[in-house]
């Protein structure tokens, strides 16, 4: 059974940079598009950033010029390069990796907590 594991998540105060990191167990390479999500408090669940395929990014508005979401597959990690955090940035962020022809995987999640 493959399972992604997150990591990174932390408390860092207005205009700080964190690193997220996803590992796939035992391997990655089952997941053809990947993304990392995040949710607030009483906030919907929302995507971060998606990468389809080995290189095509797309990211929230919210996030577009912060935020970079990159793939290791020698390392099995899905990365999220967070940086200029704000506030609203702050929530539980997991990873979701799409299987062809079968269920999505999701993580447990990492908590970020941005401190104004």
């Amino acid at each position: 059974q493959v399972r992604l594991v997150e990591s990174g998540g932390g408390l860092v105060q207005a205009g700080g940079s964190l690193r997220l990191s996803c590992a796939g167990v035992p391997t990655m390479s089952v997941f053809r598009n990947m993304a990392w999500y995040r949710q607030a408090p009483g906030k919907q669940r929302e995507l971060v950033a998606r990468l389809r395929g080995p290189n095509l990014a797309d990211y929230a508005d919210s996030v577009k010029g912060r935020f970079t979401i990159s793939r290791d597959n020698g390392r099995n990690t899905l990365d999220l390069q967070m940086n200029s955090l704000k506030p609203e940035d702050s929530g539980l962020y997991s990873c979701n990796g799409e299987r062809p022809f079968d269920t999505s995987v999701w993580g447990q999640g990492t908590q970020v907590t941005v401190s104004s």
